[in-house]
């Protein structure tokens, strides 16, 4: 991998949460590669072990831990597995997050045939366990890790934490209402911390993606013969760019923000990578 900008992370440890899905993995990669110290952590150890490997094959230095972002138990147990290791930490990615279908709409507006009988769910059959899985993995997924490691990075110079909105924050996507208010939560939140932690010199901004393909969105930019749906046509349609993120994409922003040296003075700020299409009215 050839990092876009001179970044040195030499003797930084990271902390990335999620890290075992696409973004998250490549976040991981891109720090390892400048030379900080990698915790992978993911819900699925497995998957977060399949990163470090990858890492390591590299010559790069990191440890797979398995979390749940939503239970303090697991998170202080891989705190006390940081602290032992590595003392302190000095760079936190929160990574974790996602959708659930129970939170989805089938349709993208509600029309009055609907309040009949009908089969696919409208805005008035979501689920509110579903609404409430959301929020929780978003908004909580990234209070709760800030809560449990930022007290390992009081004191440490350059210390900073990196949200992972979305540009659903700035502009709600149809059928998603959940994750795109839990998104825009997750924007809010930036900003608050950035201004509690100031005065404890920890810098807290945010990475707002615009559309890549993953593992968890894949079957809905594609059908099952590889073309793009007709969702993705509209996506498209709507991106200055006119195609989809490539998570090299991401590597300039990601390093930017994560260097003491190269954005020190940058702090509560949300940053859209997302090809134009916050910009884009559409005409």
């Amino acid at each position: 991998m050839k990092l876009p900008i001179d970044v040195s992370l030499n003797g930084k440890v990271a902390v990335l949460t999620g890290a075992g899905g696409v973004i998250g993995a490549h976040f991981a990669k891109v720090l390892s590669k400048a030379g900080a110290t990698v915790v992978v952590t993911d819900l699925k150890q497995d998957a977060a072990q399949k990163v470090v490997d990858s890492i390591q094959e590299e010559g790069g230095n990191a440890v797979a831990v398995g979390v749940n972002v939503l239970e303090p138990s697991s998170l202080l147990e891989a705190r006390n597995t940081i602290t032992a290791e590595f003392g302190g930490i000095d760079i936190l990615i929160n990574g974790a997050g996602g959708n659930h279908p129970k939170a989805t709409t089938a349709k993208e507006v509600l029309e009055a045939v609907d309040l009949g009988p009908h089969e696919l769910p409208t805005f008035f059959d979501l689920d509110p366990e579903g609404i409430k899985f959301v929020f929780d993995l978003n908004f909580l997924g990234t209070l709760l890790p800030t809560q449990v490691f930022t007290p390992m990075m009081v004191g440490r110079e350059g210390a900073t934490i990196i949200n992972i909105s979305s540009m659903n924050a700035f502009r709600p996507l149809t059928k998603i209402p959940a994750y795109s208010a839990a998104k825009a939560a997750v924007s809010n939140f930036t900003q608050w911390l950035a201004v509690h932690f100031a005065p404890v010199a920890i810098r807290v901004n945010a990475i707002a993606p615009g559309f890549f393909v993953t593992n968890q969105n894949q079957t809905l930019l594609y059908d099952e013969l590889g073309q793009l749906t007709e969702r993705s046509q509209k996506i498209l349609s709507h991106t200055p760019m006119n195609r989809f993120g490539e998570v090299s994409d991401l590597t300039g922003t990601l390093l930017w923000l994560a260097s003491h040296e190269a954005s020190g003075f940058v702090n509560g700020i949300v940053v859209p990578v997302d090809g134009g299409f916050a910009a884009y009215s559409g005409v």
